[in-house]
């Protein structure tokens, strides 16, 4: 397999393309009904402007949703879903189609009910209305948010079909809200004060503890997403967002911050969201989620369906530990690799999008994406991970995902070690 996407040789390419599809048209001279005959939609009204007044997608994308795996988790209520990220471009991801995981399920909470405490070691305790927050200077950030499971099912080999179910455990939003440090500098941290303890207002008393180094810096107390209210399964009003660190940490329905000298180490940082090493210890505070890329389209759930010629190869790249560097792609199994186009910004631990102009020939491909980020970091192997961590782990599988174009178009899961 060769490198055939030069500018010269993609042009090139694509004016034989350009034949072909010309032909195409021609075999279709043939009067076309879409073109020749007045359709409904332009002899009659369409939809007035009330329709919808907070807006739907188009019909015809009623495909594009969130999944789950009914065999995954006993409960629904307890789960998680996955975002369609093969139908999707661009970086932002609509609320509509984010991801959810819940402990013990969304819950309704207005914003008149909501309360927010800070405690512990300050100066001053202090309890927060959602107007108390408004008044708060304004910040506004771009971030991913994954669950540290994403991917968590292939440690043992490849699984599921479709690049939602194995990578669509991310998504990434515009947050506007206010700097956790402006809400601490107004209660007053004392100077035995190391760390915090975020929870949330649901049932299940979801709680983390975060180092304060890290609560200063750029963790933010948000209520809005893309430009509107948080939804409710996304912790509707407020929750916290902490940019590159795992999702479980982003607490939602946020009611207390508790300032401490040590970590609390609860049931979710003790026996859950820890990794279970190659010798049979587990570690604990890994937070930060490593660089690592995914190619969305071609996919499993999305098929070549145009046959030879031009190919638009697209993807995404992230890091927790600043911007994407670079992305190279591979066509025969990481034997050889090309470079990406970066399209658009690539912003600090913010989902970055990628492609590559192939012309295919309508062989078999074995496709995949290595990430590099601008501290080096390079996005490992199947087999590179395992040397360390062995088969047995859950979290943290930021390897290199192997797509197996078929001649047909087909794609299927598979694994290059």
């Amino acid at each position: 397999m060769t490198d055939e996407t030069t500018r010269r040789g993609f042009l090139r390419a694509g004016l034989a393309g350009g034949a072909a599809l010309a032909a195409a048209g021609t075999a279709a001279a043939a009067p076309d009904p879409l073109i020749t005959e007045i359709q409904p939609w332009a002899s009659e009204f369409g939809d007035p402007v009330d329709a919808a007044p907070y807006g739907l997608p188009s019909r015809h994308e009623a495909h594009v949703v969130r999944r789950n795996v009914e065999w995954l988790t006993e409960s629904p209520v307890s789960s998680i879903n996955f975002t369609p990220i093969h139908a999707l471009e661009g970086t932002i991801t609509p609320q509509g189609c984010a991801f959810e995981r819940h402990h013990s399920g969304a819950i309704d909470l207005s914003k008149g009910d909501y309360r927010l405490m800070i405690n512990g070691l300050v100066e001053t305790p202090l309890v927060f209305t959602f107007e108390d927050l408004m008044r708060f200077p304004r910040a506004i950030t771009t971030a991913f948010c994954e669950c540290a499971a994403n991917g968590g099912m292939e440690w043992g080999g490849a699984q599921l079909e479709g690049c939602q179910f194995t990578q669509g455990m991310i998504h990434n939003m515009e947050y506007t809200g206010v700097m956790l440090r402006d809400l601490l500098a107004e209660a007053g941290v004392q100077p035995e004060g190391k760390w915090i303890y975020v929870e949330g207002a649901d049932a299940s008393s979801n709680g983390r503890s975060i180092p304060l180094e890290k609560a200063l810096d750029d963790v933010m107390v948000a209520f809005f997403a893309n430009g509107e209210a948080l939804r409710k399964e996304h912790g509707y009003p407020v929750r916290l967002v902490v940019p590159g660190w795992e999702g479980n940490m982003w607490i939602k329905w946020l009611r207390r911050i508790g300032v401490y000298d040590q970590a609390v180490e609860s049931r979710e940082e003790t026996s859950k969201y820890t990794d279970l090493m190659k010798d049979g210890r587990a570690r604990k505070w890994t937070w930060v989620m490593d660089a690592k890329s995914v190619i969305t389209s071609p996919s499993p759930q999305a098929p070549i369906r145009h046959g030879a010629g031009p190919l638009v190869i697209t993807g995404l790249a992230w890091s927790g530990r600043g911007r994407i560097a670079r992305v190279d792609v591979s066509l025969d199994g990481g034997v050889n690799w090309q470079t990406a186009r970066i399209s658009g910004d690539a912003k600090s631990k913010a989902l970055t999008r990628f492609h590559l102009d192939h012309v295919w020939d309508g062989s078999d491909m074995l496709i995949m994406s290595r990430a590099i980020d601008e501290t080096g970091y390079v996005q490992p192997t199947k087999d590179q991970l395992r040397a360390i961590r062995g088969v047995n782990n859950v979290y943290h599988n930021n390897a290199i995902q192997t797509w197996w174009i078929k001649s047909d178009g087909e794609v299927e899961n598979v694994e290059v070690a």
